[in-house]
């Protein structure tokens, strides 16, 4: 079995706080994402491995346990050892169950330790008594997180899941609601899963290239040239449901923003907010004799100096 550096995976430091492995962790998480490379194994590969490191260091009582272990020894990533030397006598034998965001589960190494928490830490090196058998256990549910993108948020889409129960792997479809806002958690009913607590899957919603999500208010940006800004123009404008056309009015100056009420993110309730755009003026990148020369002319009849 190959030993999981869940640290070097999110690329943090051991002593990194819960911050430092959200951002890690969204940052991979959106890098990796399944539907930014489709067909390249080795990236779903890699986004399965960073959805098991956050599922260990971003629960505190998981990474606890894992520190614990990995203090025992010094091993590197992807290093084998005998997990019988550990304590996992009866590894393979007993009955786990996992979450993961893709179809592919987690890694044996990661249900040595958490597939259905049959063991407590003491157990792990010796001296504790083992857990009653899974079904006589309270319920205990399965938290988890899954990311998305803006786009899939706003629209609803359905991801596959897939959890292991023993030496088997269930996959199921999950219906994610158009409107969900970032943290919201679903719930999934364990008695449709196969476990004796229910699965709660937090929604992150990945950054997105145009937009930026405020609440329920998005964020994006255009450009306009010199003389757009001076005489005003009409421009087209993408949003989340489509393209619209946007006046944007003589006089504007960069950084400022125009408001389009009920134009932004519409939640589950039906609630909508705004969609604000902000102006960037460019100049062209290349010029004309001619069009340098009228430039000059208004260079030299105007008097306004903006640093004073």
């Amino acid at each position: 079995m190959e030993y999981k550096d869940y640290y070097k995976i999110l690329g943090v430091d051991k002593n990194a706080d819960q911050k430092e492995i959200k951002k890690a962790y969204r940052k991979l998480a959106k890098k990796y994402h399944p539907d930014l490379n489709s067909g390249n194994k080795s990236a779903q590969e890699k986004f399965k491995d960073v959805n098991e490191a956050y599922e260990v260091l971003g629960d505190e009582q998981k990474r606890k346990k894992y520190d614990m272990f990995g203090s025992s020894g010094n091993f590197a990533n992807g290093q084998n050892f005998d997990p019988s030397q550990f304590g996992f006598d009866n590894f393979g034998n007993g009955r786990t169950y996992t979450y993961t965001t893709n179809s592919g589960g987690f890694s044996d190494f990661f249900n040595m330790f958490f597939g259905g928490e049959d063991f407590g830490i003491s157990d792990l090196f010796g001296g504790g008594r083992r857990r009653q058998n899974f079904y006589n256990e309270p319920k205990q549910n399965i938290e988890s997180e899954i990311s998305i993108s803006l786009r899939e948020a706003y629209k609803g889409t359905k991801k596959r899941v897939s959890f292991r129960i023993g030496n088997d792997t269930k996959t199921i479809s999950v219906n994610i609601p158009k409107g969900i806002l970032p943290g919201k958690k679903i719930k999934i009913n364990g008695n449709k899963i196969g476990t004796n607590g229910d699965l709660y899957l937090k929604v992150n919603i990945l950054e997105d290239a145009k937009f930026k999500l405020d609440g329920l208010d998005l964020t994006t940006r255009i450009k306009i040239l010199p003389w757009e800004a001076v005489f005003g123009t009409e421009v087209l404008v993408e949003t989340l449901s489509g393209k619209i056309k946007v006046k944007i009015p003589s006089g504007i100056e960069s950084g400022k923003k125009i408001r389009i009420p009920r134009s932004g993110y519409s939640d589950m309730n039906g609630n909508t907010g705004d969609l604000y755009i902000e102006i960037t003026i460019v100049n062209p990148p290349h010029l004309t004799e001619e069009q340098k020369e009228l430039y000059k002319k208004l260079r030299d009849i105007s008097n306004y100096n903006p640093r004073k």
